[in-house]
């Protein structure tokens, strides 16, 4: 059986693995699902992306945690792309979930259509802390249509505002781009966060992995909620051997 460490993306912290957490020790895996610098209420909100990072190899090597499938969300595959450079040693496979896989030298800014890139900077400019506080219109359409009205409600209240900061910062990833540690990507076929086409999830970053393992499931970009039991199940095809 495998351990697992999975790491939430933007506006979530750990506390939203909890469903996907439970299922895979049914099956019988052992599983984390730290919170990263920055991220969860009452917090501050001053961190960069190296900060993010650091809280993930802390978490990692304070608990002796080796043989790692290294799962990432959305924003978090910059930030498990990082580990890697970091710990390889440490590490038996990296997942991508609907996960940001950026050019070397590029910030995860970069890798968003333009209306987002400027929704962005809007938000954290009007922010006293240089925050994004991601509306409820852009979460409910884009993020988790397939739920109903009461569980899209429900977790948006579990969101915090995102530091602004790490998605602005320049990753080199050049060690990750050599690295030979085996990869997937879990792609839900209907996840809209980033939009299909152009500016879509796969194959525009998976095609970025290499030799790499697809594993496909249907859903939204959210289906942390509203499927965990079926992601944790895809989670765990995608991290065998």
């Amino acid at each position: 059986m495998a351990t697992y460490v999975l790491v939430h993306g933007s506006w979530h912290d750990g506390s939203a693995w909890r469903a996907v957490v439970s299922r895979l020790e049914q099956l019988g895996h052992a599983a984390h699902a730290p919170t990263l610098a920055g991220h969860g209420k009452g917090v501050g909100r001053a961190v960069d992306h190296n900060d993010c990072v650091r809280s993930a190899v802390d978490f990692i090597v304070d608990r002796d945690l080796t043989e790692i499938v290294l799962v990432g969300h959305s924003f978090a595959g910059t930030v498990i792309a990082r580990v890697a450079e970091e710990i390889p040693e440490r590490l038996r496979r990296l997942v991508f979930w609907n996960a940001f896989v950026p050019e070397p030298g590029s910030s995860l800014l970069d890798e968003c259509p333009p209306h987002y890139r400027e929704m962005f900077h809007e938000l954290a400019a009007a922010s006293d802390d240089n925050t994004i506080t991601l509306p409820f219109p852009v979460w409910r359409d884009a993020f988790i249509q397939d739920a109903t009205p009461e569980t899209a409600r429900a977790t948006y209240q579990q969101l915090s505002p995102e530091p602004f900061q790490p998605f602005v910062d320049r990753l080199d990833l050049r060690r990750f781009y050599e690295s030979t540690l085996p990869k997937s990507y879990l792609n839900c076929t209907e996840d809209l966060a980033l939009p299909p086409g152009e500016w879509g999830w796969h194959p525009r970053m998976s095609s970025r992995l290499g030799t790499y393992r697809l594993v496909e499931m249907v859903g939204s970009h959210e289906v942390i909620f509203t499927d965990p039991r079926r992601l944790a199940d895809e989670i765990a095809t995608a991290g065998r051997d």
